[in-house]
């Protein structure tokens, strides 16, 4: 006898889930091992640095209480480093001040002042940059610095800027002669994928280098006068090389660096600078360039010094790459795959080895089979996403019988989804609901166009290709057309929201902290993405309008399937407001829904009993709007 679909008795449970939900971040070499930052789910989430040493032993070194967790653009990244000899140094979550932790020892030294926040930590020959946010003055102020390790700044007077001002900044580098820093800058009117410039400033006299660029990333230096960056003037992410030319001192003007285009590559190395920690490549001992390419899925290359392709590495992982470190012919790599766990692992390009250090498990392909690149039409051209079917060896399934699905919106919404495998993913699939992930139109991981197709349409184009998208899923016979789910969270709840609004297709909706009135948004938001909806939907006051006609919460009548809200009490990002406001309004209209406020979670859920209450919820929500029993 077959098992309907949703009640597949699962091995996955959402207790699993939590276990599984172990975050990496951030990896590198130093004192003759490999260190790591990871979440600790049962403890609040917090972020503990490990090291495994030559022998092979790990050791827990950043110790409860404290977190490493940097709070700058409120994404935060960059929170830890470590020196040469094994010197810790940290942002810790409570004070935002850096820190100090000697090899050995237990008690950090506190290396700045209370009051502003650091990111982006990079220690180099001995000296340690920062990325600093400082929130107190008005207006707020932003700044490329250089913190002393001996302790002296601990009153902040000891603290050297390099460059401030009201925008942005990431990627810190120091040139090898210690001469110069390169970073990336862009204003706060911008977001970084949208303009972003790269500098180089001459530590002595200040003397600053613009590198000419779109949107530049990630600038990493090849000799005491030239740079590697990325940049998408072509339309995509690719690697180019920059000359600095010696910098008088001011106030003689500075030449601009000559900027040497590389041949187009049809693929990204490079994406959204949402955290201050990701690494798109590593330029090796040899001079030899390792490199993620994205269209869509992620692959890793090996680069020749000029930058000709030697080869594509044989990898499992193949989403969300961050090219931690390298020493010699290894690198550390964090991200996941379609058959692997989300890990950390050590590559070596000549050897052709890859080993996992933390995490990165292999998964059974008969629960996991991969998930299956689909491409629909929609109304704006292509529509991207991945197709996870339902697979589980200990059932047998009714062959008449369709399954229901999640499809599932990713947040940014300048992001995407890699169809990599996830514990979410498999908790439902492994129960005979399949899911796809669905990168509309304004996704990355497919070029400057396709991601510029959202501009000043965000409510329309991502709308209208998860639309597309179910209904293409339907008319292929892939799914139950009576019995199709939206979920998604941040952005990608907004998009579930406006979904359900337009009607037609989704049987019942899954928000996880989702924007629901866009003028809200632009009152209550932090700083980083402050002025975000002005090119998203317009600016302020011009198009106010527009901003009332696009909100979930305006047409919330309309709404007509029942809702799931999760919210974090702390979110700074999207309010527990938002999620309140939409709540009320499908209360006064007596639509099913339930809404469960989480203490203590930000913007993402981290905590062990968030994530299992969070996963039990989904799965029970939807057995009651599709009719069966939910096995937790």
């Amino acid at each position: 006898m077959s098992t309907p679909h949703g009640s597949w008795p699962s091995p996955l449970s959402a207790a699993g889930l939590a276990v599984a939900g172990t975050k990496i971040d951030g990896a590198r070499y130093a004192a003759g091992g490999i260190w790591w930052s990871e979440s600790v789910p049962q403890e609040r989430g917090r972020m503990r640095v490990m090291h495994r040493d030559a022998a092979g032993a790990v050791h827990e070194v950043l110790r409860a209480p404290w977190n490493a967790r940097s709070r700058v653009h409120e994404y935060g990244g960059g929170a830890w480093t470590v020196a040469e000899d094994g010197t810790l140094l940290f942002v810790d979550g409570e004070d935002q001040r850096v820190h100090r932790l000697d090899l050995g020892a237990t008690a950090p030294v506190p290396l700045t002042a209370a009051g502003p926040r650091y990111g982006g930590l990079l220690v180099q020959q001995g000296r340690l940059f920062a990325v600093r946010e400082d929130l107190r003055p008005d207006p707020h102020q932003r700044a490329i610095v250089e913190i002393p390790l001996d302790g002296s700044a601990a009153d902040d007077a000891a603290v050297t800027t390099v460059l401030s001002g009201n925008g942005f900044f990431a990627h810190p580098a120091l040139s090898p002669d210690g001469a110069r820093l390169a970073f990336v800058a862009w204003d706060e009117r911008k977001m970084p994928w949208e303009r972003a410039i790269a500098f180089a400033v001459d530590l002595a006299t200040g003397a600053r280098s613009t590198i000419p660029a779109r949107a530049a990333l990630q600038p990493e230096w090849l000799s005491d006068d030239e740079v590697l960056f990325a940049d998408d003037a072509s339309g995509r992410w690719n690697l180019h090389r920059a000359r600095i030319p010696v910098q008088p001192a001011p106030p003689i003007p500075t030449p601009p660096a000559i900027r040497e285009d590389s041949p187009f590559v049809d693929a990204d190395t490079g994406g959204g600078l949402w955290v201050l920690g990701q690494r798109w490549f590593r330029v090796l001992d040899d001079g030899r360039i390792l490199a993620v390419r994205t269209n869509g899925s992620d692959a890793l290359v090996l680069l020749d010094a000029d930058g000709t392709l030697l080869r594509e590495l044989d990898v499992p992982f193949s989403g969300d790459l961050s090219l931690e470190d390298s020493l010699g012919s290894r690198a550390l790599v964090t991200g996941q795959g379609a058959q692997v766990a989300p890990g950390l692992w050590e590559l070596d390009v000549d050897a052709g080895t890859v080993h996992a250090i933390r995490g990165g498990d292999p998964v059974d392909p008969a629960w996991v089979p991969g998930a299956r690149p689909v491409t629909f039409d929609g109304p704006h051209g292509p529509v991207h996403a991945f197709d996870h079917a339902p697979a589980n060896p200990d059932v047998d399934a009714d062959p008449r019988a369709l399954p229901p699905y999640v499809v599932h919106v990713h947040g940014g919404p300048t992001a995407h989804t890699s169809g990599a495998q996830a514990g979410w993913i498999t908790y439902f699939t492994s129960r005979g609901i399949g899911v796809l992930e669905v990168n509309y139109g304004g996704s990355t991981g497919y070029g400057r166009a396709y991601r510029e197709r959202l501009d000043g349409q965000w409510g329309v184009v991502d709308v209208d290709d998860v639309l597309a998208a179910a209904q293409g899923l339907a008319d292929a016979g892939v799914a139950d057309p009576t019995r199709i789910a939206i979920r998604g969270g941040s952005a990608g709840g907004w998009t579930v929201l406006s979904a359900l609004v337009r009607g037609g297709v989704f049987a019942a909706g899954l928000d996880r902290y989702g924007v629901v009135d866009l003028r809200l948004l632009a009152e209550e938001t932090h700083d980083f993405e402050r002025y975000y909806l002005d090119g998203l939907v317009g600016p302020l006051p011009e198009a106010e309008q527009t901003y009332i006609d696009r909100s979930p919460l305006t047409h919330a009548d309309r709404i007509d399937v029942p809702v799931l809200i999760l919210q974090g009490s702390e979110d700074a990002v999207v309010p527990p407001s938002q999620s309140e406001a939409i709540r009320d309004a499908l209360a006064a209209r007596g639509v099913p829904h339930e809404y469960v406020l989480f203490e203590g979670e930000g913007h993402g859920f981290r905590q062990a009993d968030t994530i299992v209450a969070a996963a039990e919820a989904e799965l029970r929500f939807l057995g009651g709007v599709f009719g069966f029993d939910s096995v937790p």
